[in-house]
């Protein structure tokens, strides 16, 4: 009954945007802006002006969510194409491929913000392994100028299937590895363009923004203000002044790092939750993003080009402040040279798993060596079984949650694996693929739009990490999340599925945007790739339909549709523990506030109006 309900508005949509589109014949261009992290409720007049007054004076919309697991190349393909993450198989920054990825040392669970990895994932998946059409590839088809400019991986995604070098024909894609090995190349026009306006042809690295530091060296302590400069420059001299010439609508992605990049290493706050992702350095990482949004802004006043552009912006995630403590894990009853006493290691998930079932561990990251007692994979990641090539259970760390994937679909292990999962005090929330059948104390992955028509391996369990406020009048401002990591307690996180992380800042301004208008209806990143396509007047052929929906609200004369609050909450486990889905619905669109254990999740709700118990 759900698909059949999805279906039906995958129908309704495409008939919006062929009625939406025929009232705006004549194009506009399109500004998509990513603050990568920026909470909603950090945005103020002084931490960040321009995107304030965009929100001020344009819509705001207060009512924002990131898709789980809140990770940026998830979200990042949900921008791109519009569709959720069961169907475009991005579900997270480290994924499990079932194949060896050449451009990563062969391994089978790759960090996916690597343009390299992007390259060989797609052709292995037939050349597009997002199998859906994004909006930049669309645009350039329908005759846009476009380009993809800023943080490596989810710049690249926005155009990933064509690389080609033909002038004009192509989108401009720059992030960090333009000029490097295996970057993106520039066409011609483009190194002549740079060349004239005496920018360098090769991008700058982060310098000390990078320096994420150990568990004795506090990480970083200044922006990423030397690369995102050039960045842009080259944005505001060089790509709108060619668009501009060409005298075609144009759609330019620009995808700031900061202030992800200062909040993931930041230095304020070594091996302490206070004050975590709200010292001296996030603010600076925040007002770095701000001022090139203001940048921006000024060029498309400088060349005319600001009446006739709309602006949207988006943060893929909220943040977290990491937390490494665990009264429950093995893992943190093990010393390692790297990490501080009774703290949890990177893959403690891995670790953990491999003593409750009894299996050997084996690192994909390092040739599929076995893992001694004493140490931990070295990038978290997990192969469990007797034979690493052929594994039983597959481990892909991430962050504020992880992935773990039954290659041989065996429900008998999914039930050991949960349970072994719900001894452990760091998790809050289990979701499990529908095909293994309803395991208790956990709720179905299609309850997130997690199932869908991906050609990448589904995952057959998300677990999310517990996450809890350090103490502040808004806990979502400082909301701290216990992290599967290399970086440390008191640096920053995401990937939860608390209302910290699913909290991303968003805005909009525009000729096609109503002014000072505040949107309380749920709006998340797959509404943002869905209304850019109407925008742009796209038609994009769709194979999945797990779609976001066109942000009629916002639009002057514009439909206002319902929306609904509900509460999902699983059977209990052996241990009494239920894991409990907020949700908001707008027509067959479900959006999630937050979920997980009750006492375990910032900003979970366990009383609502519309309670539903899984299997009743």
């Amino acid at each position: 009954m759900h698909r059949s309900v999805v279906v039906a508005s995958a129908c309704l949509l495409a008939a919006s945007f062929s009625s939406a589109l025929a009232q705006n014949d004549r194009p506009r261009n399109l500004v998509l802006f990513i603050p990568d992290g920026l909470r909603a409720l950090v945005v103020t007049p002084d931490t960040a002006p321009a995107m304030a007054a965009i929100r001020d004076k344009g819509i705001n919309f207060k009512n924002s969510h990131s898709l789980f697991p809140t990770f940026t190349m998830a979200n990042g393909s949900a921008m791109a194409t519009g569709h959720y993450l069961g169907d475009t198989g991005t579900f997270s920054n480290t994924i499990y491929t079932a194949y060896p990825v050449a451009a990563v040392g062969g391994t089978v669970t790759p960090f996916i913000e690597n343009d390299a990895v992007l390259g060989d994932v797609d052709e292995h998946f037939k050349g597009n392994y997002i199998n859906e059409e994004t909006i930049l590839k669309l645009a350039r088809d329908k005759g846009y100028s476009t380009a993809a400019i800023g943080k490596l991986g989810p710049t690249l995604i926005f155009d990933h299937t064509d690389r080609a070098d033909r002038d004009g024909l192509h989108s401009i894609i720059l992030d960090d590895s333009t000029g490097h090995k295996n970057g993106v190349p520039l066409s011609q026009e483009m190194k002549d363009a740079l060349t004239k306006a005496n920018l360098p042809l090769e991008t700058p690295s982060r310098g000390e923004n990078g320096k994420a530091g150990d568990f004795k060296t506090p990480g970083t302590l200044v922006a990423n203000t030397v690369q995102q400069a050039y960045m842009a420059d080259v944005a505001t001299k060089v790509v709108l002044p060619i668009f501009k010439a060409r005298n075609k609508p144009f759609v330019l992605v620009y995808w700031s790092r900061d202030p992800d990049g200062v909040q993931h290493n930041q230095g304020d706050s070594l091996n302490t939750i206070t004050p975590g992702i709200n010292g001296p350095t996030t603010m600076a990482g925040i007002k770095n993003a701000d001022n090139n949004l203001a940048q921006l802004r000024k060029a498309l006043d400088d060349l005319g080009l600001a009446d006739s552009t709309n602006i949207m912006i988006s943060a893929d995630h909220g943040f977290s402040t990491i937390s490494k403590e665990s009264k429950t894990s093995p893992a943190a009853k093990i010393q390692y040279d790297d990490t501080p006493k009774d703290f949890l290691p990177m893959g403690f998930v891995s670790i953990d798993l491999a003593k409750a079932l009894g299996m050997p561990l084996f690192d994909p990251n390092e040739k599929n060596a076995r893992v001694e007692d004493n140490k931990h994979p070295k990038a978290g990641n997990g192969l469990l079984g007797k034979n690493p090539s052929k594994p039983d259970v597959v481990i892909a760390t991430n962050g504020g949650s992880d992935l773990i994937y039954l290659p041989n679909n065996d429900r008998k292990l999914a039930i050991r694996v949960v349970n072994a999962l719900m001894a452990q005090d760091y998790t809050s929330g289990i979701f499990v693929h529908d095909d293994l059948g309803r395991i208790a104390g956990t709720l179905a992955m299609s309850l997130l739009s997690l199932k869908g028509s991906a050609v990448v391996p589904h995952p057959s369990i998300v677990v999310n990490f517990r996450s809890y406020s350090s103490g502040c009048d808004e806990p979502t401002t400082c909301s701290v999340s216990v992290a599967d990591t290399v970086l440390r307690q008191g640096q920053g996180m995401h990937g939860s599925f608390s209302r910290g992380d699913t909290r991303n800042f968003m805005a909009a301004i525009g000729p096609d945007f109503k002014s000072g208008y505040v949107n309380e209806l749920p709006v998340s990143n797959a509404d943002v790739g869905v209304t850019a396509a109407k925008l742009l007047g796209l038609s994009p052929t769709t194979k999945g339909n797990l779609l976001g929906r066109v942000m009629t609200e916002t639009m002057p004369n514009g439909t206002t549709p319902q929306a609904f609050k509900g509460i999902v909450t699983s059977q209990p486990s052996a241990n009494g523990l239920r894991t409990v889905l907020n949700f908001q619905r707008v027509g067959a669109q479900r959006y999630f506030d937050a979920a997980g254990f009750p006492g375990r999740t910032v900003g979970l709700e366990t009383e609502g109006s519309k309670q539903k118990t899984a299997g009743n």
